[in-house]
């Protein structure tokens, strides 16, 4: 699927001072992303800090995307979890009409085995009426999806596009590169190892810190999968401090708090998140000022 190929962003959700939805600031992220090269939009992520979000918030941040992006970029909705029935039925509900693809992370806290993984990632995808992206992130899962399982799901499971490996392994990428299927979409979900997943063959990045960067971002992995290596290292150095610095106190904190200081928003999160203290703000300030 080679809209899925480049920059995708994992979009913040916006509070207000109030912890409300700030749908302003929503349109205002969204258009800037657009506006500034990036390749599509990747809605309700755990980036929008979906457990703390009610249904109705939910539906209200989908439709606020919807509105502002106009049909400009393809669009990913984020549909996860780890109760395997329930997510049928939601994934059933996604319209091929508004969303290109599922991005679904692998079943967290329960710790299923590579068997587990497999039949909960074949149930979903023979639900679903829209192509499912495989999500693998263990530092937030407690358990990896193993390249050996991934490689089983692309080619066993028709309706499986692609995954969003998260890992930062690079032996395991390298492995999910090697062995995959023609068309199978390996997408990087590490900031600081999206570059190095292009150059090895990979083909892109859904990326956290792009949001904040979305044209210098675009550009480093656009001439990543172009080959121009020398140029896209020297973004990838250029940014690397902000690739640390953003998940230091924790995902989304630190890019709220980047974006707050690039008038995006405000750096307001949800408990059990507190907001990015004064001593990440100030690096994050001096960094901008680099």
């Amino acid at each position: 699927m080679k809209m899925l190929q480049g920059t995708g962003v994992a979009l913040i959700t916006p509070f207000k001072a109030d912890k409300s939805v700030d749908v302003q600031a929503l349109e205002q992220l969204v258009h800037y992303q657009i506006d500034n090269g990036v390749d599509y939009l990747v809605v309700l992520g755990t980036t929008a800090e979906t457990p703390t979000l009610s249904a109705e918030e939910k539906e209200l941040v989908k439709q606020t995307i919807k509105k502002a992006n106009a049909g400009r970029l393809p669009m990913v909705l984020g549909v996860g979890g780890n109760n395997t029935q329930a997510l049928k039925e939601q994934v059933q509900e996604v319209s091929p009409e508004d969303y290109v693809a599922i991005l679904s992370v692998s079943p967290y806290y329960n710790k299923p085995s590579q068997e587990g993984i497999f039949q909960h990632y074949k149930a979903l995808a023979q639900a679903s009426h829209v192509p499912i992206l495989l999500y693998n992130v263990p530092s937030r899962t407690g358990s990896n999806i193993d390249y050996h399982t991934t490689l089983r799901l692309a080619k066993e499971v028709p309706n499986i596009i692609g995954i969003k490996e998260a890992s930062g392994n690079i032996v395991q990428i390298m492995h999910l590169l090697q062995g995959r299927p023609e068309g199978f979409l390996v997408i990087s979900g590490d900031d600081a190892t999206a570059l190095p997943t292009v150059l090895l063959g990979g083909d892109g990045t859904i990326s956290v810190l792009g949001q904040a960067f979305p044209k210098r971002y675009s550009q480093m992995i656009r001439q990543g999968l172009e080959g121009q290596y020398k140029e896209a290292n020297t973004i990838q150095y250029q940014l690397l401090e902000a690739m640390e610095l953003i998940f230091k106190e924790g995902n989304p904190v630190g890019i709220k708090a980047l974006l707050s200081l690039l008038g995006i928003g405000s750096p307001e999160v949800r408990l059990p998140l507190c907001t990015a203290s004064d001593s990440l703000q100030q690096q994050l300030k001096a960094f901008l000022q680099k």
